[in-house]
């Protein structure tokens, strides 16, 4: 019986379905769903917990925030911060996104309770979290 090779890479232009662990690499696009829930790890291997949202400016397209919960034990107590997007790195053989930062520095950047989000139409919010990360805010006119 003859074994059919798989061409993935036109298989995705296509839009036909494809499988196999290696269908989806290298991974250029992740649908949001597939992003929230994932684990946050440093480098070192230490968990910062899990993306429990995305926040979109709607202007540009772009996803500006992770917004990751940290410190929490089954969804109890901790706290959300708003990362920049682009400080992530996608590990995708395990998986998860990399933050190169230790859990000491969570703990001393703004974060906010799950039941009290700040204004995130509030420029000055945003301004704060990007003092600490170096970083302008990425669109200042939306």
């Amino acid at each position: 019986m003859a074994i059919l090779e798989k061409n993935y890479e036109v298989d995705n232009r296509t839009g036909l379905n494809h499988e196999g662990p290696d269908a989806n690499i290298p991974v250029r696009r992740l649908t949001a769903t597939s992003i929230i829930g994932d684990r946050v790890e440093n480098p070192i291997g230490e968990n910062l917990g899990k993306i429990d949202n995305l926040m979109v400016n709607l202007h540009s397209g772009h996803i500006e925030y992770a917004v990751i919960d940290f410190g929490s034990f089954l969804g109890i107590g901790g706290k959300l911060y708003a990362i920049p997007f682009a400080e992530l790195r996608l590990d995708p053989d395990r998986e998860l996104f990399i933050l190169n930062r230790d859990k000491d520095y969570l703990k001393t950047i703004p974060g906010f309770d799950k039941t009290h989000w700040p204004d995130t139409n509030d420029h000055s919010y945003f301004n704060d979290v990007n003092t600490y990360w170096g970083t302008p805010y990425p669109n200042s006119n939306y």
